[in-house]
């Protein structure tokens, strides 16, 4: 019996098979799930309390209660998206560029954010599978397992950018390497090991909205409003070397790369699924997702406008690492600004590595065909647990190595996300476009072309880069 039809099989009070001419005893709801799998059990909870919710959601308190206990999966892809690594990344914008082109293009980012994430709202709450499983199901062993590898080396070249923040960070306050990455790895494991999804989630929401640090942050540089507003207008959009020079085509890929990354389809579909989010649910799916990239471009746009108030000329995008940021900052705004950046840094890199060894763990559940769920205990589950631990913990092992070029480390791995990017939303347009799996709520006609442009995009700009970087002059300017 599927998850679905045993949760709607369960009343409130079954039958107890009892002796010949005894009445049988009630037996409740309660006592059937403790008979249950420690896993199973704690999923179905969580599904029986969202129907709980849908059946009282008339009023506006039970509309109300039903829209809060939906938000979870949208608000935390997108609020991960904003990671160490995107920290940095709107820091070297922001110091590279200023106040210009990239602040419209952090809403358009947001725009594409969403199209690209509603799909695997949907994708999920119809199917009830993840996107590696369906990935396996519908097109074979061989793109199962092309899909699989790029999303497990680009997690843990991700996650190496996430650890970098939090050493970096600690540092900055006085922690010790040796310290923070074991603690933050450790905080980690627990949470996605000694945990089950409900308190997973509300933890990992508590964590995600620390991002939103970076706000007051901006606000009390005190930044040219007059400016930022004419950015928006299409003023002062000064880019020196050209827009084709090597540098502004490594800064736009590696923007798009921390607003869109391959981890993210198949964590937020995998999220939908273990919440227990169904069809009827997609419209509340939207708003969580809509919530998630209001934080994740306010964020950004926070950044950006820091950076280019207080870090121009500060050093070029190459060597603009996380510590030469925090540097800067003490050098110029006092030592509790850079406290909180280097905290908002941490939090950043700490809610970012949750989620991503998140979507590795669901990844290779799904591809193997093994217990996929948060709510599965680490002994009924340890394939499932296991491999996504050691692909964390290798990343926080190699960001313990001196001498890493941080700068460029960080830049690269946003690079890779953007070219990983358009081979995986193939993979989701051809999901959305199966009718056998999607019914009514298959793609439309402008939400295909909409995705195809985002893709044909993404491969410009993958193309435009690879031509700068191997030809520096073929545009005609600096690179």
């Amino acid at each position: 019996m599927t998850e679905p039809a045993l949760e709607l099989a369960l009343p409130a009070a079954l039958p107890l098979p009892a002796a010949p001419g005894e009445a049988a005893p009630p037996l409740t709801r309660a006592a059937v799930l403790e008979l249950l799998p420690d896993g199973l059990e704690h999923r179905l909870r969580d599904r029986m309390h969202l129907a709980e919710l849908r059946r009282h959601a008339s009023g506006w308190r039970g509309r109300l209660a039903l829209a809060l206990a939906l938000i979870g999966p949208g608000v935390l892809v997108m609020l991960g998206d904003n990671d160490a690594g995107g920290v940095v990344t709107y820091a070297q914008t922001g110091a590279t560029y200023g106040l210009g082109v990239f602040l419209p293009m952090m809403l358009l980012l947001g725009l594409v954010a969403y199209v690209v994430q509603e799909m695997t709202v949907r994708l999920g709450a119809v199917t009830r599978r993840g996107h590696a499983e369906l990935i396996w199901m519908r097109y074979g062993a061989f793109w199962g397992w092309f899909s699989l590898i790029d999303l497990l080396v680009a997690n843990v070249l991700t996650l190496m950018t996430e650890f970098v923040g939090i050493r970096l960070g600690g540092q900055a306050l006085g922690l010790p390497a040796w310290l923070t990455v074991p603690a933050a790895l450790g905080f980690i494991t627990y949470a996605l090991v000694g945990l089950r999804y409900w308190t997973w989630e509300r933890i990992s929401l508590f964590v995600a909205a620390l991002n939103l640090v970076f706000v007051p942050l901006a606000l009390l540089v005190h930044p040219d409003w007059h400016a930022v507003a004419r950015s928006f207008a299409g003023h002062g959009w000064v880019v020196p070397g050209g827009f084709l020079s090597l540098t502004f085509l490594i800064l736009v890929s590696a923007n798009i790369g921390t607003t869109i990354a391959p981890w993210q389809l198949f964590f937020q579909q995998s999220c939908v699924v273990d919440k227990g989010l169904l069809p009827q649910d997609i419209k509340a799916g939207r708003r969580d997702l809509m919530l998630g990239v209001a934080g994740m471009v306010l964020v950004a746009l926070a950044l950006i406008v820091l950076a280019a108030q207080t870090l121009k000329g500060a050093g070029g995008a190459h060597a603009l690492d996380a510590g030469v940021v925090l540097q800067a900052l003490r050098a110029r705004l006092g030592d509790g600004m850079m406290a909180l950046f280097a905290l908002g840094l941490m939090e950043a890199g700490l809610i970012a590595a949750i989620v991503i060894t998140a979507s590795s763990a669901w990844a290779v559940g799904e591809a193997f065909g093994i217990e996929r769920s948060i709510n599965a205990a680490p002994r009924q589950a340890l394939g499932f647990y296991l491999p996504a631990i050691v692909g964390t913990a290798l990343a926080a092992a190699v960001v313990m190595i001196p001498g890493l070029d941080l700068g460029f480390l960080n830049l690269s791995v946003q690079v890779v996300a953007t070219v990983f990017m358009p081979a995986a939303m193939l993979f989701l347009l051809m999901l959305l476009n199966d009718r056998e799996l999607m019914g009514v709520h298959v793609n439309s006609a402008a939400r295909n072309a909409v995705s195809i442009a985002i893709m044909l995009a993404l491969i410009a700009c993958n193309g435009l880069y690879g031509v700068a970087a191997l030809f520096p002059h073929a545009f005609g300017g600096p690179g």
